[in-house]
């Protein structure tokens, strides 16, 4: 009997993030966390611990990784296991910061598609930039999205506390996926979380950009199925 898994995504992004699990995990219970509704990353991990399983895997992506931090904090053995994609520990600095305020500033002038194709070149590598599918995806899940979500994801975001002094107590089985073309993470952040986190294991993916779920889920579903099965 498999373990219930959790699934949270970051900002200006749905479950759809999540189809490829969703259509091959049809043995598994998954559950896509809401993140819609809180303007705090302490709300969105409330919410989450609040209606889910008693026990559980968690599959946190981007700015959900900030939500996994927080449930790691307040609720540890309740996770049985941690998977992180295209995600960060530390909190941001003056120039994240300059840059998520200018994103509000655009949405509350009216221009929430400009932030929206901003962020394109940040999702995907260079050579996925003119794949329309992908394109498609990204645009159509901003929208899906909408720009008061994706207010209240932007001030929780910036307000959100380093992870990083924390991460050490963290005692799970932890997986970290990223994509070599993210415009978002790096490696280095990768490396960092791998060098505090015991025990935990770093997968890079050559092929994709900041969503790899939806970009090689070839790649990716049997990765996290093997490591949550192990």
């Amino acid at each position: 009997m498999f373990v219930p898994t959790v699934l949270i995504t970051g900002q200006l992004l749905t479950r759809a993030v999540w189809v490829p699990l969703i259509d091959a995990w049809t043995a598994r219970e998954l559950i896509v966390a809401d993140n819609s509704r809180d303007d705090s990353i302490a709300g969105m991990a409330t919410r989450l611990l609040e209606n889910v399983p008693i026990r559980f895997n968690l599959i946190a992506h981007a700015m959900g990784g900030f939500v996994a931090f927080e449930v790691m904090r307040r609720a540890p053995e309740r996770v049985t296991r941690l998977a992180l994609i295209s995600t960060l520990a530390s909190a941001d600095g003056p120039a994240q910061t300059a840059r998520r305020q200018g994103y509000i500033d655009l949405v509350e002038s009216g221009h929430f598609d400009q932030v929206v194709e901003e962020r394109i070149p940040l999702l995907f590598p260079e050579a996925r930039r003119s794949d329309e599918k992908m394109l498609g995806i990204a645009r159509k899940m901003a929208s899906d999205t909408g720009q008061e979500t994706f207010l209240r994801q932007q001030r929780a975001i910036m307000s959100r506390i380093d992870s990083r002094p924390e991460l050490g107590k963290i005692d799970v089985p932890v997986l970290l996926v990223r994509g070599a073309g993210d415009g978002i993470t790096t490696d280095a952040q990768q490396q960092e979380m791998l060098a505090a986190i015991p025990g935990s294991h770093l997968e890079t993916v050559a092929e994709a950009g900041h969503l790899p779920t939806i970009e090689v889920p070839e790649i990716v579903t049997p990765m996290l199925a093997e490591f949550l099965e192990v």
